[in-house]
């Protein structure tokens, strides 16, 4: 693993940090090759069962590197952008596919690629001194890394247009008050309590919070009727568990379940 990513794996818990803060951590050609590879083991590893995204100094990720941008663009010209296809895509779908959850900790700016990271995990926690910019316009570039599919979400289509048309800094209040984030705490106190809500979830029902993604996904773009024959099906897989049956006893013991992850 490069420096520029560390990954550490506690309990369940993995924490995958981006580690450029002299460059905002902002995407080079090295870092997107170690963060795309770190989440790939976080998502194969049986003995994963939650992630927790998070970044050293001041700003969350800035998005892509532009001092190396403008030597690709000198070199590739528009194929320099292959990079969303090779990096951006594949992170962003480890983020939101993999089978079990993620939490992104905003401890500052999230822009570009950076934003579309954090949107694309399942649980967003931001410090009170934090923002998102979408920033893609300004570098007169249309959105990637899943932001035009995971903003209108969150926010809706119109505030999403208006956000991709001009980006800003979405400050921590706002960004709360729009849906962008779940949390917002105060910046020292951010790091715990990111570990302890990514702590919950790794020691939660594994097999359950995996069906859950994929029933969200799948909501998102069929019709109720298939979303209930999905639902169906999962609901099978989820019932098979060896945690819901812990769970059930425990219920009926009037005792608090020890899940497993399977």
């Amino acid at each position: 693993m490069a420096d520029t990513v560390l990954y550490d794996l506690t309990e369940g818990l993995a924490t995958i940090t981006l580690n450029r803060p002299d460059a905002m951590n902002a995407l080079d050609h090295e870092t997107k090759e170690a963060l795309r590879d770190a989440l790939r083991t976080a998502a194969d590893a049986a003995d994963v069962r939650a992630v927790l995204l998070t970044a050293n100094g001041r700003a969350f990720c800035v998005g892509q590197d532009l001092k190396e941008h403008i030597g690709a663009l000198r070199e590739r010209g528009g194929n320099a952008l292959t990079t969303v296809h090779d990096h951006y895509n594949p992170i962003t779908l480890a983020i939101a596919g993999m089978a079990k959850p993620v939490v992104a900790a905003v401890n500052g700016v999230a822009a570009g690629a950076g934003a579309g990271f954090a949107l694309a995990a399942d649980y967003r926690l931001m410090a009170d001194t934090a923002a998102f910019n979408t920033s893609f316009a300004g570098v007169a570039l249309t959105a990637d890394s899943g932001m035009s599919w995971t903003l209108p979400r969150l926010v809706g289509t119109a505030r999403a247009t208006e956000l991709l048309l001009f980006p800003r800094n979405v400050k921590a209040p706002e960004a709360l008050e729009l849906g962008l984030t779940n949390q917002v705490v105060a910046a020292d106190e951010l790091a715990a309590e990111a570990e302890a809500v990514a702590r919950r979830l790794a020691s939660g029902p594994t097999v359950a919070y995996a069906a859950l993604k994929e029933s969200l996904a799948y909501g998102a773009s069929h019709s109720l009727a298939e979303t209930l024959e999905k639902e169906a099906a999962l609901q099978v897989l989820a019932g098979g568990s060896a945690d819901h049956g812990l769970a059930v006893r425990a219920f009926v013991d009037k005792e608090q379940p020890r899940y497993t992850g399977r």
